[in-house]
């Protein structure tokens, strides 16, 4: 029985980090339908080469880091649960991968492409796991002084704070290192709209993020015999939340609906096996709300061309999830209980400090060494000839 145990929990564990990883490729079309089309090839080829850099960093670095666990041992030690720990890095290596997938949006182009990789090796290799292993690997013992403190530790069950409030949270600080995109806003004051290039790519990334998060939520409890059905119901009603919401806030836009659900899964990853559905579909609802605003004033009021939302869709929206968990958790809203709101306060604050200042060392290092950005005749010739040297549809090539 227990090698039967422990071989349905490495195929449950494998088949969540597979649906995380199919994710990636929404990652991908969701940036290739927002950019324009001169750097869609950009975006296709960031998202696989920054999973890649992303894989090395985790294996060699980040996962020690965060857990203690390296894999220098010969591959009979390695194999001992049927390679259980083997599968759990390689799903936990798809939630640390996601904090680059969430910054390339936010920088998409007018990034340089090499200096962006080395920040995906320094941030998924130090950054990101530090607080991973602060938040689900009890190190320094925060979880332990908050539990004695407030009568609770921490809960993120499945990454608000911890992946999604980090990428957006780190993303920032890169956004407004790089600046907007040249044209996008004039000296006297005017918004040049940057539509996006293909809304049925868009929606096909949005679609791909959504139905991969059932396995993004549902197997973080990494086990077979801690499956929660609860947690599968909370992310739906989460999603058609915030989609609703959205979908009213942001007028049709379809670009709004297509991100209104991505908005609801972020807020209701923490606290998805915790919640009534009914608390999950009302933080889902006011993270679609959420979004809507926030992208708005972003882009409008402050001029931050973050061009795929990720500050608000990620960072606002995990963070806006950790401390909902907080909330809605609790038996008085009908919750399962096992919360506490200080901790989700106290440590999602944390998490945005670690990411702020990381990401100032990291962009701020790159930018003052190599620099971070596209000359302005490669960013008018788009980035997809600049560094790829080939566009979407060469074919519609003057000279091809």
């Amino acid at each position: 029985m227990e090698v039967l145990k422990s071989g349905s929990d490495v195929l449950f564990i494998l088949l969540g980090g597979i649906m995380v990883l199919a994710m990636h490729s929404g990652f991908a079309f969701l940036e290739l339908g927002t950019v324009r089309k001169k750097s869609q090839v950009n975006a296709l080829v960031k998202i696989l080469t920054d999973f890649s850099v992303s894989t090395i960093a985790y294996f060699f670095i980040g996962y020690s880091i965060a857990y203690g666990i390296h894999f220098f041992a010969g591959a009979e030690t390695l194999l001992q649960k049927n390679g259980f720990e083997l599968t759990r890095f390689f799903f936990l290596l798809t939630f640390a991968a996601a904090i680059p997938a969430i910054v390339s949006g936010g920088i998409a182009e007018r990034a340089r492409f090499y200096p962006q990789l080395t920040a995906t090796f320094l941030i998924v290799g130090f950054i990101y796991p530090f607080f991973e292993g602060i938040a689900w690997n009890q190190a320094f013992g925060l979880q332990a002084w908050l539990k004695a403190h407030y009568g609770e530790e921490f809960h993120d069950f499945a990454g608000s704070v911890v992946v999604h409030a980090m990428g957006g949270w780190i993303a920032l600080p890169a956004v407004l290192l790089l600046g907007a995109r040249h044209g996008r806003y004039t000296k006297e004051g005017r918004i040049s709209a940057h539509p996006p290039s293909s809304i049925p790519f868009l929606a096909l990334g949005a679609w791909i993020l959504t139905v991969g998060w059932f396995g993004f939520n549902v197997m973080s409890a990494q086990t077979i015999d801690k499956i929660s059905g609860l947690v599968a119901m909370n992310s739906l009603m989460a999603m058609v939340g915030g989609t609703l919401v959205a979908l009213v806030a942001g007028r049709n836009d379809p670009g709004f609906v297509h991100n209104g659900p991505l908005a609801g899964l972020v807020a209701v990853c923490a606290g998805s096996d915790v919640m009534h559905p009914i608390g999950a579909l009302f933080v889902g609802s006011v993270a679609g709300g959420l979004f809507v605003m926030m992208f708005t004033l972003t882009q409008n009021r402050w001029k931050i061309d973050d061009v795929l939302g990720v500050w608000p869709l990620h960072g606002l929206c995990g963070a806006w999830g950790g401390i909902a968990a907080g909330i809605f958790g609790s038996r008085a809203l009908g919750g399962v209980g096992g919360v506490s709101f200080m901790p989700q306060l106290l440590m999602t604050g944390l998490a945005i400090a670690i990411a702020l200042v990381g990401s100032c060392l990291v962009y701020g290092l790159l930018k003052a060494s190599v620099g971070l950005r596209l000359d302005q005749e490669q960013e008018y010739n788009g980035a997809d000839l600049s560094i790829h040297k080939i566009t979407a549809t060469p074919e519609r090539e003057p000279n091809w």
